[in-house]
């Protein structure tokens, strides 16, 4: 996978929204706002590598973008939620 500066960019921000968008949906399993939205961020660029190596697509744009990268980065805080022992999903 090849990225350019700009797709770097687009994935920082709209990993920061999906941050924040996550750490709305998984209540109690965040780490708070800095760290929710670096967990977004990493989550931003696990489903930028992840759901199109898979084929999954459901538009383009950035609408789908937050999309893929919030449930990149909800995906990430349930493992992490896991892997720290603080219950279940």
């Amino acid at each position: 996978m090849d990225m350019s500066t700009e797709s770097i960019l687009v994935i920082l921000v709209v990993g920061i929204v999906a941050g924040w968008l996550a750490g709305k949906v998984v209540r109690g399993a965040g780490f708070g706002l800095i760290g929710d939205l670096l967990v977004g961020i990493a989550g931003a660029f696990v489903a930028a590598w992840l759901f199109p190596s898979l084929g999954i697509r459901i538009g383009t744009g950035i609408v789908s973008e937050i999309i893929f990268s919030a449930l990149g980065a909800i995906i990430l805080l349930l493992v992490v939620r896991l892997i720290r022992g603080r219950g279940r999903f």
